[in-house]
């Protein structure tokens, strides 16, 4: 009975360390809409790609960390960056706008 209980905790505790982790995301807009098709997410290695619809873009499930969003623009617009865009665990951070300049 008593390795049944270890058993018991050791699964419980597992299943808690799983639960904790929780992924954020990033969100916001771009202006003008038609300026950009593309948004990309890059920290360290990790490099995420999502496209812009309506002006508007959303990463999901990204991890925690600090990362660089790139968005690519289409002539006569220049890409534009934000820099030091951080993710916390089950949060989604909001760039806002950004605007782009031709």
């Amino acid at each position: 009975m008593k390795s049944l209980g270890f058993l018991t905790a050791g699964l419980s505790l597992s299943l808690l360390a799983f639960t904790s982790i929780r992924e954020g995301g990033i969100k916001g807009t771009v202006s003008p809409a038609e300026g950009a098709t593309q948004v990309v997410a890059i920290a360290g290695t990790d490099t995420l790609k999502t496209e812009i619809a309506s002006g508007s873009f959303a990463f999901a499930n990204v991890k925690k960390g600090t990362y660089t969003v790139w968005v690519k623009a289409k002539a006569p617009y220049k890409d534009t960056s934000v820099e030091n865009v951080a993710v916390l665990d089950s949060a989604v951070t909001d760039v806002g706008e950004i605007k782009l300049q031709q």
